[in-house]
């Protein structure tokens, strides 16, 4: 059977989703996977000083901005230093990998992995890289490359920006599985204990939890809508949502869960920051508030979503997004995404695989 190599990292949540999406197709079309964390390959103190700097950066405002837009999108020296050096410790670790595993494909879903799996030597493989962001930026579009798989043409355009021949794929963006079957609202909400007659928000802002969520989320269940926070794996931020539900019953605290799907079903209105979540909003049809809290290539995504339509944007201060949700639960509903199925990822992904001669 033919063996694939997915290349993760670990900031955040949504390069694990997208790599087991990948993984799942090419299981059920008979290959073989092993799916590795980038950040981890850099070593325990590499990896935890990389994830505490990325940290620091979205923390102070405008820093991530200026290096995204700045350095990381044209391609800087100093963005190509800080992917030079990640590489020196990634390569050797990606070297023992495809000897130990001679996989037939490797797919890079992290930008710190691209280069480093194009400087293997005695390549015998296919190389994918795989970016759901709308402007791929320059560490991701890397020589050597075979095939680089997005989510639109305007990403497309992104990539052709640095590699003007770059074989490219567009490709719907692909959800977990159980967006592709969620539950309707009135069972999701009968499951959570929500009232069927009254106003419903999800909130949410990633993985890490980021923005004043505890403080909004209380004053917005305040203002009349029940709410579903979620504070992902942000520990401070479950306990701060705990004890603001003690006081407020129209607010629902959940820490990291796999219960997305049901609580999308249940809102009306889901208030998020830009990302992979705005793909499962749209497929389920429900009208998105985008918090403007991800620097860089999160501002570059937050404009592309308002651009696709059904979605507003606020400031993180609790009440700016209480009186934005207030007036977002007045307007329509949209559609659910009609792309959205798993026929149109896996025919997709497919496609691709046979493009570049592994189908």
């Amino acid at each position: 059977m033919p063996h694939a190599l997915l290349v993760s990292g670990s900031l955040g949540h949504g390069h694990d989703v997208m790599a087991r999406a990948c993984a799942d197709t090419l299981r059920e079309r008979g290959w073989t996977t092993d799916t590795v964390d980038a950040m981890a390959l850099l070593g325990e103190r590499s990896g935890a000083a990389g994830e505490a700097v990325f940290r620091r950066l979205l923390d102070l405002p405008g820093v991530y901005d200026a290096f995204h837009f700045s350095a990381l999108r044209p391609g800087a020296r100093i963005a190509l230093l800080a992917d030079a050096a990640a590489r020196s410790r990634l390569v050797p670790a990606l070297r023992e990998l495809t000897a130990r595993q001679r996989p037939d494909l490797v797919v890079s879903v992290f930008a710190t992995a691209t280069s480093a799996v194009n400087r293997l030597p005695e390549r015998g493989f296919k190389h994918f890289v795989f970016c759901t962001d709308v402007t791929p930026h320059r560490l991701w579009v890397q020589e050597g490359t075979d095939l680089f798989l997005v989510t639109s043409e305007v990403a497309a355009c992104a990539v052709r920006r640095h590699r003007p021949d770059a074989e490219i794929a567009v490709l719907p963006a692909p959800l977990r599985a159980p967006f592709y079957r969620p539950p309707g609202r009135a069972g999701a909400r009968a499951e959570l204990g929500v009232p069927p007659d009254t106003r419903c928000v999800l909130l949410m802002s990633g993985a890490w939890g980021l923005g004043p969520l505890a403080r909004t989320a209380a004053s917005l269940a305040a203002a009349g809508p029940h709410v579903l926070a979620v504070a992902g794996r942000n520990a401070e931020l479950e306990r701060r949502l705990r004890r603001a539900a003690a006081r407020e019953p129209r607010l629902h605290p959940f820490g990291y869960t796999e219960r997305i799907p049901a609580l999308m079903a249940a809102a009306d209105l889901v208030v998020t920051s830009s990302g992979d979540t705005c793909s499962e909003a749209r497929a389920l049809g429900r009208r998105m508030l985008l918090l403007d809290v991800v620097q860089g290539h999160g501002r570059d995504n937050l404009q592309h979503e308002l651009e696709l339509g059904h979605a507003d944007v606020t400031n993180a201060h609790p009440a700016d997004v209480v009186r934005n949700a207030l007036a977002a639960l007045t307007r329509p509903e949209p559609a659910p995404s009609l792309g959205a199925t798993p026929d149109a990822w896996r025919d997709g992904f497919g496609a691709a695989l046979e493009k570049a001669g592994l189908g």
